[in-house]
C-alpha cells in the first residue's frame, strides 16, 4: 500500500470507527477480500478522481460488529444533463454530520444518533475508580488477604532524633477533620517514650499549612454528638502537644485559619515562610472561633487576639512575629534549614532535663507570682539529682562535652 492510499485509509477509519455511517457502503474485491466504497465527495478535493466515480479503499481490521447503513446521498447528474436544482437552505444551526465530524465530508448528511458503545464507554471512564477499587477489595476477599488500608492523612517520619509530622491532605487543604486529628494524634504519641525521639516538627503537603476544622462536618445532617466529638479530640491534641516530653515546633509554610491558627499557637516554637498568614475567620460564617481563642488569648497580646477574633482579618508573618505568634519568620528557600537548625540543636541537650523544663514552664504560667517561684523552686533542686544534671555540671568544670543518659534516674 503507497503513501497516499495509507493516508486515505486512515482518513476513512476515523470516520467508520466514529459510527455515523451515512455515506460509505461495503463491496467485494474481486480477490474475495472486503473493501468499502468511499463517495468522491466525500475524500479530499485534491486527491479525488472525477465526480461519479467511487474508490475502494481496504479499511483496517477487526471491522464493526454490524454494517454501515446504505449510501443516501445523490448520485451525480449524467453527463450533459440538467444542472442539478439548488439544495435547500439548511435548518438553523445544524449538527455536524458524521462525515463532517470525523473530516471528510461537508456536513450536508443528517446527524447520527448516539452510539449506545460510547456512551457505554463514558460511563466506565466515569466509574473507573470506583470500580477498581470494588474489584481490589473482592480480589483481596477472594485471596483471603485484608483490604489495602486507606491512604493516612499525616505522614510519619523521623531521622536522627527529628520526627516530621507532615499535614498530608491538600486536596482539602490539610483540614483538621476527625480522621485528620486522630491520625495527628497517634503520630505525636507514637513511641513518645523512646530516647531516639527528641524533637518533633509539624508541617504540611501544598500551599495551605491547615485550613482549620471540615465544615462539611460540622453541619447539620451530623448530630450534636458528633460535632462534640471532634472539639473535644481538638481539645485534646492541643493540649497533648504541650505535655509530651520533647520540644513541638511547627514549620508553616502558608496560610493557617481558625483550627490551624490554633495549632500555631499551640506549639511551643513556630518557624514561618514569609509568605505565611495566619487568621481566624469564623465569625464571617457564623462560627466564632471560640477554642482558637484560648491558644490565641495565651500567645498573642489581648487585643491584638481579639482584632484578629472580631473581624477576621489575617496577620502576615511579619505581624506575627512582632506580637509573638511566631518564633522566626524567613524566606521560603530557608525554611527547612532554619527549621532543622532548631531541631539539631535541642537535639544535643538531654531529653531528661527538657521534659522536665518544658513541663514546669507551662504548671507556672497558670499560677500566680508567689506560688510559681515556690514550684520552681523545688524543681531546681529535683533537676540537681537527676543524673544528667550532675553530669552537665561535671563536663562544665572540666571542660569536656557531657554525654547524657537521657534518663529520670537520680545520681547516686
Amino acid at each position: 500500500m503507497n503513501a497516499r492510499t495509507n493516508r486515505r485509509s486512515q482518513e476513512v477509519s476515523r470516520w467508520f470507527y466514529s459510527q455515523r455511517a451515512g455515506d460509505i457502503r461495503p463491496e467485494t474485491r474481486p480477490d474475495g477480500r472486503s473493501a468499502v466504497s468511499v463517495p468522491v465527495y466525500s475524500l479530499p478535493r485534491q486527491h479525488s478522481p472525477p465526480r461519479g466515480q467511487t474508490r475502494a479503499v481496504l479499511p483496517p481490521q477487526p471491522y464493526p460488529s454490524h454494517p454501515p447503513p446504505p449510501l443516501r446521498a445523490a448520485a451525480a447528474p449524467p453527463r450533459g444533463g440538467p444542472a442539478p436544482s439548488p439544495p435547500k437552505p439548511a435548518a438553523p444551526a445544524p449538527a455536524r454530520g458524521g462525515l463532517q465530524a470525523a473530516g471528510l465530508g461537508d456536513g450536508s448528511e443528517p446527524p447520527a444518533p448516539p452510539c449506545p458503545a460510547a456512551m457505554a464507554a463514558a460511563e466506565l471512564w466515569r466509574l473507573r475508580r470506583p470500580l477498581a477499587a470494588a474489584f481490589s477489595r473482592a480480589a483481596a476477599a477472594g485471596s483471603g488477604r485484608p483490604p489495602p488500608p486507606p491512604e493516612k492523612l499525616t505522614v510519619r517520619r523521623q531521622a536522627e532524633g527529628v520526627r516530621n509530622i507532615i499535614l498530608n491532605d491538600p486536596r482539602k487543604r490539610n483540614a483538621l477533620s476527625l480522621s485528620m486529628l486522630q491520625s495527628l494524634r497517634e503520630d505525636l504519641l507514637h513511641d513518645v517514650k523512646s530516647k531516639d525521639l527528641r524533637v518533633i516538627i509539624i508541617s504540611a503537603e501544598g500551599p495551605v499549612f491547615c485550613s482549620g476544622h471540615d465544615l462539611k462536618e460540622l453541619s447539620s445532617e451530623d448530630d450534636v454528638k458528633h460535632h462534640s466529638q471532634i472539639f473535644e479530640i481538638c481539645a485534646e491534641v492541643m493540649t497533648l502537644i504541650q505535655k509530651l516530653p520533647v520540644p513541638v515546633i511547627a514549620k508553616v509554610n502558608g496560610l493557617a485559619t481558625a483550627a490551624g491558627c490554633q495549632l500555631v499557637a499551640s506549639c511551643d516554637i513556630a518557624v514561618a515562610s514569609e509568605k505565611s498568614q495566619f487568621a481566624t475567620p469564623g465569625v464571617n460564617i457564623g462560627l466564632f472561633c471560640s477554642t482558637p481563642a484560648v491558644a490565641l488569648g495565651r500567645s498573642l497580646p489581648r487585643k491584638v487576639a481579639l482584632e484578629m477574633l472580631f473581624t477576621g482579618e489575617p496577620l502576615s508573618a511579619q505581624e506575627a512575629l512582632m506580637h509573638g505568634l511566631v518564633s522566626k519568620v524567613v524566606p521560603e528557600d530557608k525554611l527547612e534549614e532554619e527549621t532543622m537548625k532548631i531541631s539539631h540543636k535541642i537535639c544535643e541537650s538531654s531529653k531528661s532535663v527538657l521534659a522536665l523544663g518544658k513541663a514546669t514552664f507551662y504548671r507556672q504560667m497558670t499560677q500566680d507570682l508567689d506560688a510559681a517561684y515556690k514550684m520552681t523552686t523545688q524543681v531546681m533542686v529535683d533537676n540537681l539529682t537527676l543524673r544528667d544534671g550532675q553530669e552537665g555540671i561535671e563536663a562544665f568544670i572540666q571542660k569536656r562535652k557531657p554525654v547524657w543518659s537521657h534518663s529520670q534516674d537520680q545520681k547516686k
